[in-house]
């Protein structure tokens, strides 16, 4: 007997730094949202897709939910992760065991609490933690009455991270599947290159410059020997920050470019030629249609 289509979408949840994207590349299996140890990395909401056997998990990375949101833009972003949690057929929040739990933490966990969906509590970076203090932090969580199940992972190693994945496929609801059986993310491929390029302005500049930039694909043309020639935007707010993305004789933007472009051509699995120019933008957190693109609210 043909088993019974399963398909359904799995909300990713926690405070900055959890490992969400990283727990996302590692189900998908390939690079699908990028990854730094900055916090706020990620700010759009990433579509992860896993299909294996008849089963169809659409795991959905989103921004980092944090205490006290000042502007627009941090609003935005923690709305959507919530937006995402309550229309998922189920939801993870993912903690990083190595750290002590914070209120910000404990301020999810009791939101949690009104989810009447299933939500899994998943310990990361267990690889990192002895035994004690592993169970230890396991019981108080759970003591909160939120989660339906827990589970112990590191995102960065795999370790666990298939059980995890066999008991969520056991949980979703029959349905046929909403991607083809190819299909590893539901993001469109400028909005991914742009991305890439953010995450290595941010490895870049370290402290140097604060969260006011952003990366825009401008034009993709697809050349005659199979090469793609892409031409970005890194846009910042002042002009002392372009000066820092620019770096002394543009060492930084050169070094940006090169890994950038790296990294493209071998998630293409093709030759790219990337171009990208620094220009200032004042109030671009307050720009609608980049809310737009981004597939956050602007009203938030």
């Amino acid at each position: 007997m043909t088993e019974e289509q399963r398909c359904g979408f799995v909300a990713l949840l926690g405070v900055p730094n959890a490992g969400k994207s990283t727990l996302l590349n590692c189900l998908v299996g390939q690079k699908i949202s990028i990854v730094t140890h900055k916090a706020q990395t990620t700010r759009s909401r990433i579509r992860g897709i896993v299909t294996n056997g008849a089963v169809q998990i659409i795991f959905v990375d989103t921004p980092g939910v944090f205490g006290a949101p000042g502007r627009r833009l941090e609003r935005a972003m923690i709305a959507t992760a919530w937006a995402e949690v309550g229309s998922a057929d189920l939801s993870i929040l993912m903690v990083d065991a190595s750290r002590a739990v914070g209120k910000e933490t404990y301020a999810i966990v009791e939101r949690l609490n009104c989810i009447s969906k299933p939500v899994l509590l998943a310990l990361n970076k267990i690889d990192l933690v002895n035994r004690e203090s592993l169970l230890a932090l396991a019981g108080v969580l759970d003591a909160t009455d939120a989660f339906s199940d827990v589970f112990m992972i590191s995102a960065r190693t795999g370790d666990g991270v298939d059980d995890l994945r066999v008991f969520l496929s056991r949980k979703l609801p029959v349905g046929p599947w909403l991607y083809p059986e190819d299909q590893v993310a539901d993001v469109p491929l400028w909005l991914m290159a742009a991305e890439m390029t953010r995450e290595k302005a941010f490895l870049r500049l370290h402290q140097e410059l604060p969260y006011a930039l952003t990366v825009e694909t401008d034009e993709w043309h697809d050349l005659a020997d199979g090469s793609a020639r892409i031409t970005q935007t890194l846009y910042v707010e002042r002009n002392t920050q372009k000066a820092i993305v620019l770096g002394k004789d543009g060492a930084n933007i050169k070094t940006i470019r090169i890994a950038a472009q790296r990294e493209l051509a071998v998630s293409l699995g093709r030759s790219v030629h990337l171009f990208i120019h620094v220009k200032v933008r004042k109030g671009w957190v307050e720009d609608r249609d980049r809310y737009r693109d981004l597939g956050l609210s602007f009203m938030s």
